[in-house]
């Protein structure tokens, strides 16, 4: 297979070494090879600057075809001056040539307006950098000038003439002048005008020194402008703009100088902890593949070998000792999260091995015994690893000596190494096997040190790891770690700590982390709920600046509505598990059906559903997919009562659930898709999903339609889409754009009585559109039939259905009004049918067919059809049948119209 982008970039070196005809011939040869329309324009672009080259070096001056040639390349170029000059030279050759006259007229013209609007953009440029750069104008004025400079850098002429007129050196005048205001316009105005453009700021250095300045609004401004022109020079920006440069070289070494731009920014001492949030942002949003089918990770490779012992220091950092990296509260976590992206990343068990091989030789290398700062960085560091790739964190807790020295640092008398060890016990007692070792080792110790200590930081962590211990069982009720009551106690001290408003939000969040583990102890969960100001005080903590809180409130929230995954529990494996005397799970008996209920009614009432819609909200770096997994679970449980779906669509939960039926864990995008069809499914579509957002909830609905989803989740899905189509043809089209008619089609047959019926219900709404009725006139297909002997079932429901779809059809389509008559039987018994719907549908539909053609109508009054409509028409009016009557009548109004029958004379 021949390689386009290769091909480019052999092109691109005949370019530059002046090789015109190879660099053509290159280029045409990767156009051919390639099948991207992006990377195809850039191709193309690439070759027009050869022709353009060529003509100029071969074009002679008399030779006007070769002078009006290179005049049509250079317009399609842009370059209209240069252009204007070579007509004009043609016209002078040949005054009287009609062509060259009109083309020379036309570029004029085009001349004078660009010129117009390049003085009218030159002259608005200036003035607004003369006001941000005066020491007078006042700061309304300067505010103005600063919005109008950005919003004419997303522009493209006024982006170029920012450009042309100095702007690169004027903006950097207004980053130099250390005024926030100043420097958030400049750096705004940059993002513009790299946007869609190979980066016209090449000096990466200055903008981490930018980016790494102590405010949190210039750090991320700046995070935005690295990530306009990373996109820009690695082609991940496919939208198209305009702003490209005619010939597009290799970009690959300006990528690398970013990665390690941002990767030595990590680890610097001159980093703000905002700019060092950033940095870690920019690496986990781009480093990672977006697609794991993708099979270059090189950048996570690279990044790997030249950064990963930066991360690991970044996560061994502990803030109460001397000179240490600024940091944010989220800053750990981050680096925690892009460790564990990273990992995730990688494709072979020798890259999996390199990555462990450097984590365990950066945390021997810090653990010394004459020094108990870098110990407590070294356990610090593995904390982190615990928190990411958490693989890695256990086999390294297994090494020799390393759960020991966590023990002895609890017992240390200084403060800060039982902080830093107790943080570690939590994070490495996630598995069973470490959770028994520190339950028979550390234990006594946690529970001394939570007596002793007067420093509220140690007590809550302290108390946090016995709730850890304690909840290491899940929620197997025979498998209680503790004593009979423990749990209640510790999750009431819990409690306590988190309705304190006198503590720090940062301690407060150990509260939660403790009622995460506890709250797999079904007790915990009901005391948890009861307590209202306890709910209310965490649902607020998860809606503060602390998004490292939202893991801990997610499980919690998981616990508490039991939308864990659970074992199905077969009556045979029990008994066979009893004789061969192996553990069975026991379920505490408030963990049943009518107790969850009421769980979740009482999160409801305090108020759970605002709290998820503001988490959803966080910065991707803190929601992790296992996170946005855990609110697709919970949103899935508040949703199970039809009753509760009016309040969560009130207060936001619907907006709240498209993100997560988009992005995530395939698990989650499939809790939160069925979550949105419970809610579709009865919900006026207008309110749940208000504005354009009811297009995006289209595609999570049709990914339910597969044989992989369970029955249930087919069923609400496809009544989600009835009430959809019922609202207009534009969402009707979105449905059919998304694949979702075979998949409808397939379920009309369904065995599943409920299933079957809610397919064919969907189908009478979707037959409104041209192109589903298109699909039922192609010949050689039965669809029309099968329609038909639905009609013939015995379920009332689907009768309903599937006659009103037919009914819709033939009122829509004359042709098959006449197709119809083979199925004159089935029609006759529709308009004798007991149910009055029924019957109205099957009278509907004959006075399709007697409107349709004159032929099929005289057919029709011949058969028994007369008769059953002269019984029918003759019935005493009654608003329970009043429908039917109607029709029949307007059917034998119809045929005495055409002549068929005549009025009866007494």
């Amino acid at each position: 297979m021949v390689n386009p982008v290769q091909l480019k970039d052999e092109g691109n070196k005949h370019f530059q070494a002046g090789e015109i005809d190879q660099a053509i011939e290159c280029y045409t040869k990767a156009i051919k090879a390639c099948k991207d329309k992006k990377a195809q324009a850039v191709i193309y672009r690439n070759r027009s600057a050869c022709f353009l080259k060529k003509v100029s070096i071969d074009v002679d001056a008399s030779d006007i075809k070769a002078l009006y040639r290179r005049c049509q390349a250079l317009e399609k170029l842009g370059k209209l001056d240069m252009a204007f000059k070579d007509v004009q030279r043609c016209a002078t050759l040949e005054p009287k040539n009609k062509t060259f006259l009109e083309t020379l007229r036309r570029l004029g013209a085009e001349i004078q307006q660009k010129l117009k609007t390049t003085f009218s953009t030159d002259s608005r440029v200036q003035n607004m950098f003369d006001i941000l750069l005066s020491e007078e104008e006042d700061k309304e004025k300067k505010e103005k000038a600063a919005n109008n400079l950005i919003v004419l850098a997303r522009e493209d002429a006024g982006s170029e003439r920012i450009f042309q007129n100095n702007g690169i050196a004027l903006l950097m005048q207004l980053i130099e002048t250390g005024k926030v205001e100043m420097i958030l316009a400049a750096i705004r105005t940059l993002s513009g005008m790299c946007t869609g453009h190979r980066a016209r700021v090449s000096d990466g250095g200055r903008l981490c020194s930018i980016m790494g300045m102590d405010n949190e609004e210039i750090a991320l401004a700046t995070c935005n402008l690295f990530q306009c022109v990373y996109e820009s020079l690695s082609g991940a920006d496919s939208r198209i703009y305009g702003k490209e440069e005619a010939l597009v070289l290799d970009s690959s070494k300006d990528l690398k100088t970013i990665l390690l731009a941002l990767l030595e920014m990590i680890g610097s001492k001159n980093v703000s902890g905002y700019g060092r949030d950033q940095a870690l942002n920019l690496l986990t949003k781009n480093v990672p593949r977006k697609n794991k089918k993708d099979s270059d990770h090189s950048k996570s490779l690279f990044t790997i070998d030249n950064g990963l012992r930066k991360i690991l220091k970044v996560c061994g950092q502990v803030p109460d000792l001397p000179d240490q990296l600024a940091m944010t509260d989220n800053t750990q976590l981050i680096a925690s999260v892009l460790l564990n992206k990273l990992y995730d990343d990688l494709r072979c068990d020798p890259e999996r091995d390199n990555y462990r091989d450097i984590c365990d030789e950066y945390i021997k290398s810090k653990f010394d015994p004459n020094d108990m700062d870098r110990n407590i960085h070294a356990i610090n560091a593995l904390s982190g690893l615990l928190q990411g790739p958490f693989d890695v964190g256990n086999i390294l807790v297994g090494r020799q000596g390393v759960m020991e020295m966590m023990v002895a640092l609890c017992a240390s008398e200084r403060e800060v190494d039982q902080l830093v060890a107790i943080e570690a016990i939590i994070h490495g007692s996630t598995k069973m096997s470490r959770a028994s070792f520190i339950i028979s080792n550390g234990v006594s110790l946690l529970k001394d040190i939570y007596k002793k200590t007067k420093n509220e930081k140690i007590k809550i962590r302290a108390l946090v790891g016995l709730c850890k211990l304690g909840s290491a069982g899940g929620d197997d009720y025979s498998m209680r770690q503790f004593a009979e009551g423990s749990t209640e106690k510790l999750a009431k001290q819990c409690r306590k700590w988190l309705c304190n408003p006198s503590l720090d939000v940062r301690t407060r969040k150990w509260a939660i982390e403790g009622l995460a583990y506890l709250t797999s102890d079904a007790d915990v969960k009901d005391d948890f709920v009861e307590d209202e100001p306890a709910m209310r005080a965490m649902f607020e903590l998860a809606k503060s600046r602390d998004k490292t809180i939202l893991y801990a409130v997610a499980c919690t929230l998981v616990n508490c509505t039991n939308s864990y995954d659970k074992k199905e529990i077969i009556p045979e494996m029990v008994q066979l598990a009893k004789f061969s005397k192996q553990h069975v799970p026991e379920q505490h008996p408030k963990d049943k059906k009518d107790f969850i209920q009421r769980r979740v009614k009482r999160l409801l009432k305090a108020g759970v559903i605002s709290a998820l819609a503001v988490m959803v909200k966080a910065d991707s770096s803190i929601l992790t997919d296992q996170t946005k997994e855990m609110l697709a679970r919970v949103f899935l449980a508040l949703a199970e009562d039809p009753v509760d779906r009016g309040t969560i669509v009130a207060q936001g939960g619907g907006k709240a659930l498209i993100p997560l039926a988009i992005e995530g864990t395939d698990l989650g995008k499939i809790k939160a898709s069925h979550a949105l069809a419970k809610i579709a499914a009865i919900s006026k579509p207008e309110i749940a999903f208000p504005g354009e957002r009811v297009y995006e909830v289209i595609r999570p609905l049709v990914s339910l339609l597969n044989t992989e989803r369970d029955g249930l989740q087919n069923f609400e899905a496809l009544r989600g889409l009835t009430n959809l189509a019922a609202m207009n043809e534009k969402l009707r089209v979105k449905i059919l754009k998304e694949k979702a008619l075979p998949e409808i089609e397939n379920y009309m047959f369904e065995e599943h009585d409920q299933i079957r019926q809610a397919a064919t219900e969907c189908m009478c709404n979707l037959v409104c559109s041209k192109e589903v009725q298109d699909r039922y006139l192609e010949d050689g297909n039965d669809k029309l039939k099968l329609l038909v002997l639905l009609c013939s079932e015995d379920d009332e429901d689907l009768q309903i259905a599937a006659a009103g779809a037919l009914a819709m059809l033939t009122a829509a389509q004359k042709k098959l009004s006449v197709k119809m008559t083979k199925w004159l039987e089935i029609l006759q018994r529709l308009c004798l049918h007991d149910n009055p719907q029924v019957q109205h549908r099957g009278l509907v539909m004959v006075f399709n067919m007697l409107d349709a053609d004159e032929e099929l109508a005289k057919k029709l009054i011949e058969s028994e059809l007369l008769e059953i409509l002269t019984y029918v028409a003759k019935k005493e009016d009654n608003p329970k049948i009043q429908a039917g009557i109607d029709a029949a009548r307007a059917c034998l109004s119809k045929a005495m119209d055409l002549g068929l029958i005549k009025p009866f004379k007494q």
